[in-house]
Formats: C-alpha cells, sequence, structure tokens
C-alpha cells in the first residue's frame, strides 16, 4: 500500500497549527465588532470563491487560515458580535470552545458506558447540577426515578418526549405495532415552536393529530381551553398523549401557565413536556424561577445552554421524570453491543435516551463552563441580559413613537414602531428593519403579534453591553425618524397634487379612512391559528360547549 502524499499530523505539528487556529480565533473575538454583523454576502459568493474541485495534494495550514479570511468571514453572519441581537442568542466562550476542542481531541464515541464510563458519568452528574441549578424537581435527577441527558437540540428533545410519551400512553404497543395515528392527538398552543409538529410528523401521526389550543391575550395557553378540547377528543374515543407547554416561546417570549396545566394533565393523564429551550437556563437566578412555576408538574423538560449560557451548539439539556418511559420507547440491543455492565442493569447507556446511536462528549464543554464561570457567573450573566432588556423596554414605553408589544421578564423585548394612520404599518416596519440590517452595525429580526409585525431584540451575547443596547435604541429612533420624514413627504406631495387638482377644477381622488390601530380597541383573546382538518371540521361546532363545561369545573 502506497504511502499518503501528505503524512497524518504528528502530535508536534498539531502543537504548533493548534496555537496558529487558537490565535485566529482569538484575533477574531478582538476584531468581531468590526465586521457587519449579517453577512453582505449574495446567494453563491461562498461557493464562487471555491474552486471547483477537491485538492489533489495537500496543502498547509497557512493556506486554509487565508482562506478563513478570504472565503468564509464575509460569508459569516457574526452571533457573537455585540450588535447581533436576532433571534435567540446562540452564545458560545472560551471555557465552551476549550471544552469542544478536548472533545474532538479524545475523538471517543459515547454511546454506551462501557464505550467510555467517563462519558456518562460525567454527562450524568453535570445534569444533576444543572436540575439543582435550575430548581427541578427531585425526579429529574439521576438517583430518582429520572435523570437528565444532553441532546443535539430542543427540536430532537421534543421528538424524543413524543416518543417517551406515545409509548406510555400505547403500554409499549407502539414498539410492537407502530402508530395508529387516528386514535392519538398531541395538544400545542398557536405560539408553540414548529419542531412539535415536525415531531408529530416524524412520529407517524401526521399533523392531522395535533390540536391547537387558544392563547390568552400575553399569548399563553389558556388551561380552560385546553381541559376543553381534552374532554371533547376523549369523549368522541380518542388518547390524548402529550401537552406541550411553553417557557418562553420563540416569538415573544410567552410564558404557559404550568402549575394550572399540570393539574388539568395529570387529571387526563397525559404526558406535559415542557419545551423551555430559551428560557429555561434564566432560572439559574432564582428570582426568575417563578416564571417556570409548576414545573413539578412536567413528565419532560428541555433547555437549550447553547442560547444563553455560554456554551457553543449543541448542548440541550434534557431531563424526564420516569426514565421507563423514555428507553422503553429507543432502547434497542443488538448482539455485538452487548456487555457485562450493560447486562447486569448497573449503568445508563445514553444511546437508549436518543435517536442516534452514536454521541459526542458533550458533557466536557458544559462541564469546562460550569468550573470556568461558577454559578454565580452564570446569573450573572443572565441577570445583565434581563437588566439591560428592561433598559431598553423603559426607553420604549416612554417614547411615543414605539410601543411595547408584549410582556417582556426575560431579555427579549418586542417592539411596534407607531406610524401615521396612512400608512401601512407592516411595510414601514420591515423597512425600518432592513435599513437596520443593512446598515451593519446591528442585526435585528421580526415576528407577528395579533396579526401586526414587530421588531424583535434579543439581548444576550456576552459582549453586548449597555453602550451596545443604546446605540440600538438610537438606530431605531433616527430609522424611524428618517422612515417618518419621508412619509410626511410624500403625504404633502400628495396633498399638493391634491390642491392643484381641485385648482384645475378636477375631483381629487377619494381618500380611504383608515381603520383605527389595534391598541385604541379592547384586545380579544387571541384565537387558535388553526384546528382539526376537513375531516373534523363539524366537531368544532362542540368547541364553545365543551369550553363552557371546562370552565365550570
Amino acid at each position: 500500500m502506497s504511502e499518503p502524499s501528505t503524512p497524518h499530523m504528528t502530535p508536534e505539528q498539531f502543537r504548533r497549527h493548534g496555537h496558529e487556529v487558537v490565535d485566529w480565533i482569538a484575533d477574531y473575538w478582538t476584531r468581531i465588532g468590526s465586521f457587519p454583523v449579517r453577512s453582505p454576502v449574495a446567494p453563491g459568493d461562498v461557493r464562487e470563491a471555491l474552486p471547483a474541485s477537491a485538492p489533489e495534494q495537500g496543502e498547509p495550514i497557512s493556506a486554509v487560515l487565508a482562506d478563513l479570511d478570504r472565503v468564509v468571514l464575509p460569508g459569516v453572519t457574526h452571533w457573537q458580535h455585540p450588535g447581533f441581537f436576532g433571534y435567540f442568542p446562540a452564545n458560545t466562550s472560551g471555557p465552551s470552545v476549550l471544552g469542544d476542542l478536548v472533545s474532538a481531541g479524545l475523538g471517543v464515541q459515547g454511546m454506551s458506558w462501557v464505550t467510555s464510563p467517563a462519558a456518562t458519568e460525567l454527562e450524568q452528574h453535570v445534569l444533576d447540577w444543572f436540575a439543582e441549578l435550575l430548581g427541578l424537581p427531585e425526579s429529574f435527577r439521576s438517583t430518582g426515578t429520572g435523570g437528565g441527558v444532553v441532546q443535539d437540540s430542543s427540536s430532537g428533545a421534543n421528538l424524543v418526549a413524543l416518543l417517551a410519551a406515545l409509548h406510555r400512553a400505547s403500554g409499549g404497543a407502539t414498539v410492537r405495532d407502530g402508530v395508529r395515528p387516528e386514535e392519538y392527538t398531541v395538544y400545542v398552543s398557536a405560539e408553540t415552536h414548529s419542531s412539535m409538529e415536525k415531531a408529530v410528523r416524524i412520529a407517524g401521526l401526521g399533523t392531522d393529530a395535533v390540536r391547537i389550543v387558544e392563547v390568552d391575550g400575553d399569548l399563553a395557553m389558556r388551561p380552560a381551553a385546553l381541559e376543553a378540547r381534552l374532554v371533547r377528543d376523549t369523549a368522541r374515543g380518542l388518547k390524548p398523549v402529550l401537552v406541550c407547554a411553553t417557557v418562553g416561546t420563540t416569538s415573544t417570549t410567552a410564558i404557559d401557565p404550568l402549575a394550572a396545566l399540570g393539574p388539568i394533565c395529570q387529571r387526563h393523564g397525559v404526558w406535559l413536556h415542557v419545551d423551555a429551550a430559551y428560557a429555561g437556563v434564566s432560572a439559574v437566578a432564582p428570582e426568575l424561577r417563578e416564571l417556570q412555576a409548576g414545573v413539578e408538574w412536567a413528565d419532560s423538560y428541555t433547555t437549550d445552554a447553547h442560547k444563553w449560557l455560554l456554551t457553543g451548539f449543541d448542548a440541550t439539556l434534557f431531563w424526564v421524570a420516569d426514565r421507563a418511559a423514555l428507553t422503553g420507547a429507543l432502547a434497542i440491543l443488538p448482539e455485538y453491543l452487548r456487555n457485562s455492565a450493560t447486562d447486569a442493569g448497573a449503568v445508563v447507556d445514553y444511546r437508549d435516551w436518543q435517536i442516534e446511536l452514536g454521541r459526542r462528549f458533550r458533557a466536557l464543554k458544559l462541564w469546562f463552563v460550569l468550573r470556568w464561570y461558577g454559578a454565580e457567573g452564570l446569573r450573572a450573566h443572565v441577570r445583565s441580559g434581563v437588566a439591560l432588556a428592561q433598559e431598553l423596554a423603559a426607553w420604549a414605553g416612554a417614547d411615543d413613537r414605539f410601543e411595547v408589544a408584549t410582556p417582556h421578564p426575560l431579555s427579549l423585548v418586542c417592539l411596534r414602531p407607531r406610524w401615521p394612520a396612512d400608512v401601512d404599518a407592516d411595510v414601514a416596519t420591515m423597512t425600518l428593519l432592513e435599513r437596520l440590517n443593512d446598515g451593519g452595525e446591528v442585526f435585528l429580526t421580526h415576528t407577528t403579534v395579533r396579526g401586526q409585525v414587530v421588531l424583535r431584540v434579543a439581548i444576550g451575547a456576552p459582549t453586548t453591553t449597555r453602550p451596545h443596547v443604546q446605540r440600538a435604541w438610537a438606530l431605531l429612533c433616527d430609522g424611524h425618524d428618517w422612515l417618518a420624514a419621508d412619509f410626511a413627504e410624500s403625504a404633502a406631495e400628495r396633498a399638493r397634487q391634491a390642491a392643484a387638482l381641485r385648482a384645475a377644477g378636477a375631483a381629487p381622488a377619494p381618500v380611504a379612512v383608515p381603520e383605527p390601530p389595534p391598541h385604541e380597541t379592547p384586545l380579544p383573546e387571541v384565537p387558535a391559528a388553526q384546528d382539526e382538518t376537513a375531516t373534523q371540521v363539524d366537531a368544532q361546532e362542540e368547541l364553545a360547549a365543551g369550553e363552557g363545561t371546562a370552565a365550570s369545573r
């Protein structure tokens, strides 16, 4: 067999080039504020800068690093930028990167305890630490009936929670016979993350199994509406399987009332899954734990350390109160994975807690982060984001150019710019958003609240400080003023044209009378965004009576 043209990298070469790569990352972090937050490239630009074919001969690391600057960086949206206020934070940190580096260097496959005992036992221990830090129930600890595991994402956690719920609801029949989609139902709100519906599809239930429960004026799931749907579906011979409650929805960080939903789920024998992907980690600060009061009712719970807790993607923390339901749904043991520790039942094999067989040593970066920051450091980071968000909301609340559109208990503020009555508010708001993002200093995203476009300002990047938030607010105000002046000039021009027409004896075009802005009328309860499919539409007529029954309980 011939030798490769470029030999394997020796430890000494790795040491030298590793220093170069670490220096490159450190330099990037030093200069990150000089880049436009959102990548300015057009579709296809990055590929145009790459050669058509793979290199035939090996190249030096210096050439790769040069192309990081030439090809990659122009096509990067800088999520660690101090002006990144879009989506939710996707934090990383020095300790997290170092932990990932060690994990990559060890290169272990942690699918079973025997394949690397430390990969399993460190993860168990770190997840127990986090359960304590977040004030989660004792049942979620590895010493109880449940336990925690690091998943790849909360989307994946939502899927395995549903599979565990189906296993419990069917008495294990889904493992043997598959699902009967016409039998089972799953309950979400109009604000629930789309990954839950995707999980329903992947699990074989199909979208028809999804019931979308109405929300209240704060966009939180209405307990009475949930119970009405459970009662009605049970009466129709269906089997409610899972309710997904959210602590911190993606659009607005709305919070479903766990303390009210939990007893309802228990009465109906329904699995309560709590999706706290963004907001759950905020409970490291004890004063914020009241936001998820009632979490002790949960059968499963997910939150992302890779959003707001200084740990690089992927690091989803997922707990179940009854691990037997989870492993019952997912465990399978081919002969080539058998070993004495597994056969004796003395260990946890995390391959049975996830969809994939293989798994990385993700717990290392969590361990590095916890060891570096300590609980107090994590609390300080969360509290900083919350304090800056409250300050931003106060500035907006005192300014008649903007309206704070939703409650803002954490570090996301949703702002609705106010525009003249003759202006299409949604178009104006999106124009303002694009103007801000095109400027390169900040990056924001949008959502809709009660059918109107609002701007989301999500604070949480480790580099973001008060001056950065002040600058974002100044840009919002300046952009609003510029557009408002443009609208005023356009209105004045239309008025001049109308006056000229009148002077010439022509009848001016009729002027439409605008509808009053929504904030001038009482806000109704927000209905469900959709409901059962056409085959079940007749049953919807029973909803009002069903909800009345539930409300009187």
